[in-house]
């Protein structure tokens, strides 16, 4: 792995592919056929394991999804599990058994394919051709089924867009028309999706059972303001729904109720932004773009004018908590998890980027699209890394966090949000996104 300043030539490249892969539309449609899974039962014999794909093959470089040994940062080996021309998106099961890979840059020539991975065996036991891309893959709370949003779906009589439903062990498929829906959430008990469509206004309330038979799956529920995506109450009676407002074509983002047994739609609570959201058990951190009245960088030394927020908000108060502007980089965030040591990690796409030139002078800026907030000391750190994040994985009982940016993959530490000591070498590659398996 080469030093952030040494890469930075390198990176023009780089950006963009991830960029163009990045915006590109959501679209699959599974069908019911698919390839002879493998046969293969060997393992690496690692204990904590993680997958990483890589969107990109040239001379001995493969594309595919490689295994990475969490506990020594080290690749288990250099030979990919084949899924597709260009692997990026992952999803994986909630019981850990599959992993969910799905393929696809959108030209002509793309594969657009979604695998299945056996974890255990650490192969590809399923294959599906697909006719379009996605950018929303949930899978159910008993990892019995997924869900796709495929928002250019045709739809015999109606505007494109299905929801598309998958046995994840195989078995029977179904679909419920969703025009243009590109974003799912799905509840606790796996009882109820959420679908979330471009320019819209309401909810897709669906039904999963139904999905695929006579019965109707879907109900849509107005009031709100481009709503993008939703956390769920433990006893699962209540939505709280994400609307972006501005940033989309909106008027007004914010944080709005959904009962799910009456439908009823509560008052909308004004946030600055929000296209994504943490939540850890009552607390929100959400971040976004103000667009209707630009953020200033303020309290950060940096030649970037705007600045993106992030907003802390109690779920059971319904308001929010921070009472200063928490300012992080602009851009469309779209990826957030928390590390060891409370440390936020907020990543997002198409931010301003100041790149220095090559070679550097002493003391030039680096700046990207990754913030790190501290939920301990509320301070945020900007590392000096370009590119757009397309990954981020905290590592279960380690204080460090995996992160895809720019195509590159780096290892923080959380105990000083700066790259830790020790990197991951001898894997060259264009990654996309970083998942652990056995945590």
């Amino acid at each position: 792995m080469k030093p952030n300043l040494e890469r930075s030539s390198e990176r023009s490249l780089k950006r963009f592919l991830i960029t163009l892969f990045s915006l590109l539309p959501a679209c699959v449609w599974l069908s019911c056929g698919g390839s002879t899974p493998s046969s293969s039962t060997q393992t690496s014999g690692i204990k904590t394991r993680a997958l990483i794909s890589n969107s990109v093959s040239a001379g001995s470089l493969a594309a595919g999804v490689y295994i990475l040994n969490v506990a020594t940062d080290v690749p288990a080996s250099a030979t990919a599990i084949s899924v597709g021309n260009t692997p990026g998106m992952m999803v994986v099961t909630p019981n850990l058994a599959e992993t969910i890979v799905f393929s696809g840059s959108g030209t002509q020539s793309s594969d657009n394919q979604l695998s299945i991975i056996s974890n255990a065996s650490e192969s590809a036991v399923a294959h599906v051709t697909l006719p379009g891309l996605t950018e929303s893959i949930v899978v159910s709370p008993d990892s019995s089924s997924a869900y796709i949003a495929v928002p250019t779906a045709p739809v015999v009589g109606q505007s494109p867009g299905i929801v598309q439903a998958i046995s994840v062990n195989g078995g029977s498929t179904g679909q419920a028309a969703v025009p243009g829906v590109r974003c799912l959430s799905v509840d606790n008990s796996g009882d109820r999706l959420l679908g979330f469509s471009d320019n819209s206004d309401s909810v897709a309330l669906i039904i999963p059972s139904n999905i695929g038979t006579s019965t109707s799956a879907v109900t849509y529920v107005a009031g709100f303001d481009r709503p993008v995506s939703a956390f769920f109450s433990s006893d699962g009676t209540t939505a709280y729904v994400l609307n972006c407002g501005a940033e989309c074509g909106g008027t007004q983002a914010g944080v709005q109720t959904l009962n799910l047994l009456t439908n009823a739609v509560g008052t909308a609570i004004p946030v600055p932004a929000a296209t994504i959201a943490f939540v850890n058990n009552s607390t929100m951190y959400l971040a976004g773009t103000p667009l209707a009245n630009p953020q200033p960088c303020t309290g950060e030394t940096t030649q970037a004018t705007t600045c993106g927020l992030l907003t802390i908000f109690d779920l059971n108060s319904m308001s929010v908590t921070n009472t200063s502007p928490i300012v992080i980089t602009d851009g469309y965030h779209d990826r957030i998890a928390m590390g060891a040591n409370g440390q936020l990690f907020i990543g997002a796409r198409t931010c301003t980027e100041i790149v220095p030139p090559v070679p550097p002078p002493t003391g030039s800026e680096v700046r990207g699209c990754l913030s790190i907030y501290n939920s301990q000391t509320g301070a945020v750190v900007i590392p000096p890394a370009n590119g757009d994040v397309t990954g981020i994985q905290p590592i279960a009982k380690r204080a460090v966090v995996y992160v895809v940016q720019g195509g590159s993959l780096n290892i923080y530490d959380t105990t000083t949000d700066v790259l830790h000591s020790t990197q991951i070498i001898n894997l060259i590659g264009e990654f996309f996104d970083v998942k652990t398996i056995d945590f």
